[in-house]
């Protein structure tokens, strides 16, 4: 493998710089199609290794820095961003102790647990004043009805009696304007 990338780097070095051209398009050449660039003058394949530099680049570049790539990526890449993560966590790797994803798991979960336990318990109190808060607020309404009921009825009782009297009065008046008219009419 090193005696091929040895040997790659050797040729990608004798061959820079690189003419290469891209291209999105195909273009028919006589019966078959190729990806290329169609100019006045003819066409140019990308493909072609007479036309451009693009496969050899592209042969360099892919297969012989494809391990060189992998390596970056797990060992640069990935390992910041599992560091990010695991800090997000509240969970330091500082590689000399290892993390046991475990003992981890537990303890977030208890302290989860303990703040849901918290939280509910806030809930239940806060749950137990309002009802409270509305059972007092209930009595003293029904106090004020009491008492506006109370009001009420005694004054109906008062203007019942005043009524009464005056109904009593009234019929005294008939009958004293009735015990008039008897005579009255007997003297005719």
């Amino acid at each position: 493998k090193q005696w091929y990338q040895r040997r790659v780097a050797i040729t990608a070095g004798e061959m820079m710089p690189f003419a290469v051209v891209g291209s999105r398009e195909d273009v028919k050449v006589g019966e078959i199609t190729v990806r290329g660039r169609e100019y006045p003058w003819g066409v140019v394949e990308i493909e072609n290794e007479q036309h451009c530099d693009f496969v050899k680049l592209r042969e360099m570049l892919i297969r012989t820095n494809m391990e060189d790539l992998r390596e970056v990526t797990h060992r640069k890449h990935y390992e910041l961003y599992r560091r990010g993560k695991l800090k997000q966590m509240g969970i330091t790797d500082d590689g000399a102790h290892p993390v046991s994803l475990q003992e981890t798991y537990e303890q977030k979960r208890a302290e989860h647990l303990e703040e849901l336990q918290r939280i509910e318990n806030e809930m239940r109190q806060n749950f137990v004043n309002k009802v409270r808060e509305k059972d007092l607020e209930l009595k003293r309404n029904e106090k004020e009805l009491a008492a506006k009921y109370e009001g009420l009825r005694k004054e109906n009782n008062e203007e019942k009696k005043r009524l009464d009297e005056d109904r009593k009065k009234l019929e005294d008046d008939l009958a004293a304007i009735k015990k008039k008219k008897v005579p009255t009419a007997t003297l005719r």
